[in-house]
């Protein structure tokens, strides 16, 4: 059956919402952008960019030394190298949702932090924790969903070892005027469908002990690359897509 055309329907003598130059239901305010789903759930939708294209390290380099990643492409899926170092997108992102798919090793080694250890960075900076949390008890702001050594997840959504899990992050860059932040960053954070961060705002970059744990804000650019840690484990990773949203 052919689709027919709906009148643009609404309103031009309706109250102005507060604070806003809309009125409600107004018949001049723009419509969203069509944007089509992806066919199957996880999929990248219609306006994403894709991050990784299963077959090869094209778009990401190291952090260290801006060479070609050296981490293991295989079946679909990068894997982390031992010592390869972390690595970075070469595009870079601000405010974005981003999804990953990523999985710790089958086979079971080490326990706390030392199992399945690995991380996802917005802006190079602000990272949502990657570990093998099943059965594997360890401080609750770094366990899996964690907005590292700042927010704990609110539950534990860990499949088990060696099973491919999700995030689906609404990231909101921090905002400088000047030396100054006037906007924190702030996360949203679904993990295997369940939310594990429910807008949480940051106090400043999230770091591992010592002056780096919960450090102020250090202006830097609008948009930065995003990043996946190197931890020594062989975290894989598959189906990174990301969705640019305006500020």
């Amino acid at each position: 059956m052919e689709a027919k055309t709906v009148p643009y329907d609404g309103y031009l003598d309706t109250p102005f919402i507060p604070g806003s130059k809309w009125r409600v239901h107004d018949k001049t305010r723009p419509l969203p952008p069509v944007v089509q789903p992806g066919a199957a759930a996880g999929a990248p939708p219609s306006d994403a960019m894709v991050l990784f294209n299963g077959k090869d390290m094209a778009g990401w380099v190291s952090v260290k030394t801006g060479d070609p990643a050296a981490w293991k492409v295989e079946d679909g899926y990068m894997e982390v190298v031992r010592g390869a170092g972390n690595i970075r997108t070469t595009a870079q992102f601000g405010d974005c949702q981003l999804h990953v798919e990523f999985a710790s090793p089958v086979e079971v080694v080490g326990n706390g932090q030392g199992r399945g250890n690995s991380g996802v960075f917005l802006m190079g900076l602000y990272e949502v924790q990657v570990l093998n949390n099943y059965d594997n008890p360890t401080y609750s702001d770094g366990t899996c969903g964690a907005i590292y050594g700042q927010h704990p997840p609110l539950a534990n959504a860990c499949r088990q070892p060696g099973e491919w899990q999700s995030y689906d992050i609404v990231f909101h860059r921090p905002i400088f005027k000047g030396n100054k932040v006037v906007r924190k960053a702030r996360f949203i954070v679904f993990q295997n469908g369940v939310v594990v961060q429910d807008c949480v705002g940051l106090k400043g970059g999230t770091g591992w002990m010592g002056p780096h744990a919960v450090s102020d804000y250090q202006p830097h650019p609008d948009k930065m690359p995003i990043q996946l840690q190197d931890h020594g484990n062989p975290v894989r990773y598959r189906n990174l897509w990301v969705r640019e949203l305006a500020d």
